[in-house]
């Protein structure tokens, strides 16, 4: 191989300043495996575990691929996406981002009411996967393996979805000029922990067909709650329904 493939985002302006380039992986090819390594890597979310070498380091993580294995191709695609959106975050005045705590030293994130997690307010796939991450809140992993499965069906439903945390809870709309601030735009589903289920609110659910099954004080707003005992076997193709017809229709701006 001639050279390091690098991937990267273009710079861009962030308010009143111009970010430079950011590297989002580089790609090298070793007798037994290649090599991807992401520049910020300590920085992501990792759920999947894609991230096989240099787990030590204080920056940089990697991928090392051998002959024969398989990676998870949603997993890998929501590594990028949050690389991306990570670079596109201001830096500090000095231009160099503050060097991340080592793994065992990151608090978890703070449990809310019923066990919602509290996560800062942003946009991208990041936020949504340090939700998804936090669901379990040290106890048994239902909640978040229900906050995955939700993640993946619209992930596949809706190629374009447009991903946020806001008011600790995530929130999934259609694809918009609004796209580069969470702040505006328009929502057709949100995620909520509680106690004993997972609240999925369709936010224009009174227009879908059949409705979903929980009401709501807002006369638009429908509920879909997933109980424990329900998280592996709820209808998903009724729900991925839900979803598809959601996604087509204004949502709420929020």
């Amino acid at each position: 191989m001639a050279g390091v493939p690098v991937w990267s985002t273009p710079a861009h302006n962030s308010g009143t300043r111009k970010l430079p380039q950011g590297i989002i992986c580089t790609g090298e090819t070793y007798k037994n495996a290649v090599k991807l390594t992401f520049a910020r890597g300590a920085s992501l979310a990792d759920p999947a575990g894609l991230f096989n070498t240099g787990r030590d380091g204080r920056t940089r993580r990697a991928i090392n691929i051998h002959e024969g294995d398989s990676i998870d191709a949603r997993a890998f695609k929501s590594l990028v996406r949050a690389a991306a959106a990570l670079n596109r975050q201001p830096r500090d005045p000095s231009g160099v981002h503050t060097a991340p705590r080592k793994p065992g030293k990151q608090a978890d994130p703070r449990l809310l009411s019923g066990g919602n997690p509290q996560i800062a307010k942003g946009l991208g796939d990041a936020p949504i996967r340090a939700y998804i991450a936090a669901m379990s809140g040290g106890g048994p992993g239902w909640k978040r393996r229900v906050g995955e499965r939700i993640d993946a069906i619209i992930e596949r439903e809706v190629p374009s979805v447009r991903k946020a945390v806001k008011w600790n809870s995530p929130l999934y709309g259609a694809a918009s000029a609004e796209a580069s601030d969470v702040t505006v735009g328009e929502w057709f589903l949100g995620v909520h922990c509680m106690s004993r289920y997972v609240k999925v609110a369709f936010f224009r659910g009174a227009s879908l067909k059949p409705m979903p099954p929980i009401a709501s004080k807002q006369k638009h707003v429908r509920y879909f709650h997933i109980h424990e005992a329900d998280a592996g076997r709820f209808d998903e193709k009724q729900f991925a329904d839900w979803v598809r017809q959601a996604s087509r229709i204004p949502g709420e701006r929020m």
